[in-house]
């Protein structure tokens, strides 16, 4: 027999951490699955069902046959729908036939996007805190990150003096994430504008993951980094439709950028998933230009604006705590500031999911910007939701 103790592994990939946000919402499951009753506020999967009809537009293209190989760019009719949306949403033009890529989620965009413009050694600039994938996908290409703190004080946005004093030789790529998981910050114009001209002085890539593009209350707008002057030759566009028609199993997201990049995309694409299934990609063409789904859309952001509304009642009616509140401005998640409860975050995830049954992500998992805070979604259910949040807030009177 073969000892595998003396076959290699790949030392990048062994030097990365498992996505704490998935390998905890996977814990979650199989702690539910024993039996165990948890409050899941953990994780960024919409609690709405796909809308039906998307649903039914996937059953007909199956039984039409669409069950075999597809354009390895994704489907005309797919990129054409993506490219409307592009221009009627935000604005920003994109040729379907040449500058867009339809992807495996927002995830194979964004891997695919630093692998089409990253050298190893390449040094890129990822905002702090974050979702854990920014830094670790370019760790894995080979790149190194610099993380670029911000703070509440700051909105949760990077001054744009930090971003430039962190910049070297090497670097090449900004990453920004507006609105932002898991603060739900949102970027306005312009400080977009101020890190456009940034990029432009530099000669640097902007990557833009605008996952959550139509999460946004109390007037708060997006707007799209592509669409800034002189921007989009520089600027690579990853989303998704996860998030905006509940369709986070359904894994269909795309890339906007420049044709030079998207060929090298394409090339990535082709290599590891060839392409996505053909009747998901008519589901996500119905759910792009049927006027009733962008409705639908509408009705949901609806129900994460009234559950916004109802933790800050419950947090103003409970009175003092421990543990304070800021409404967020986009996206679905509350960030939790827990910094007088004078223990680690990852401490304290782990005692609420222990002691009280409540499921939520450590700041720190998202980087030490992060430290001092938890991440809890409003994707979830109002009864889960309530109950949830005031057994944080009985919980955290312990350590008044």
């Amino acid at each position: 027999m073969t000892d595998t103790n003396l076959l290699s592994l790949n030392e990048r990939v062994t030097a990365l951490t498992e996505s704490f946000s998935i390998s905890f919402a996977d814990r979650v499951r199989k702690l539910k699955a024993s039996g165990q009753t948890i409050i899941g506020l953990q994780t960024g999967d919409p609690d709405f069902d796909t809308p039906a009809p998307i649903i039914d537009a996937a059953t007909r293209a199956m039984q039409a046959g669409q069950t075999h190989y597809a354009d390895s760019r994704g489907l005309l009719a797919l990129r054409e729908a993506i490219a409307g949306r592009m221009a009627n949403v935000h604005g920003a033009h994109y040729d379907p036939q040449t500058e867009v890529l339809a992807t495996h989620g927002a995830i194979q965009a964004y891997y695919a996007a630093l692998q089409a413009i990253l050298n190893p050694g390449d040094n890129v600039l990822v905002p702090d805190p974050s979702w854990q994938t920014h830094a670790n996908m370019v760790r894995l290409l080979g790149g190194t990150v610099t993380r670029i703190p911000s703070s509440p004080e700051s909105g949760w946005m990077p001054t744009i003096a930090a971003w430039e004093a962190a910049i070297t030789p090497q670097t090449t790529t900004i990453v920004i994430n507006t609105p932002n998981n898991p603060t739900g910050a949102v970027a306005n114009r312009e400080y977009l504008l101020a890190l456009n001209d940034l990029a432009a002085k530099h000669n640097l890539y902007v990557v833009s993951d605008e996952v959550y593009d139509s999460l946004l209350y109390e007037g708060n707008q997006h707007v799209s980094a592509a669409t800034l002057p002189g921007a989009k030759e520089r600027t690579l566009v990853v989303n998704s439709l996860s998030k905006t028609y509940a369709m986070t199993g359904w894994r269909v997201g795309y890339l906007c950028a420049p044709k030079t990049i998207i060929d090298q995309a394409l090339k990535i694409s082709q290599h590891s998933i060839t392409n996505l299934a053909p009747f998901v990609q008519h589901a996500a063409i119905f759910a792009l230009t049927d006027p009733a789904m962008a409705e639908e859309t509408r009705k949901m952001v609806a129900g994460y604006a009234r559950r916004r509304e109802l933790v800050m009642r419950l947090y103003h009616d409970y009175g003092p705590t421990a543990i304070k509140l800021t409404a967020p401005q986009g996206a679905f998640y509350y960030f939790i500031d827990i910094r007088d409860l004078g223990i680690p975050s990852a401490e304290a995830s782990e005692r609420l999911l222990e002691e009280i049954h409540v499921a939520v992500i450590p700041g720190a998992a998202y980087g030490q910007c992060g430290e001092g805070f938890l991440r809890a979604t409003i994707a979830a259910s109002d009864e889960d939701i309530e109950a949830g949040f005031l057994a944080m807030f009985k919980w955290a009177e312990q350590f008044k």
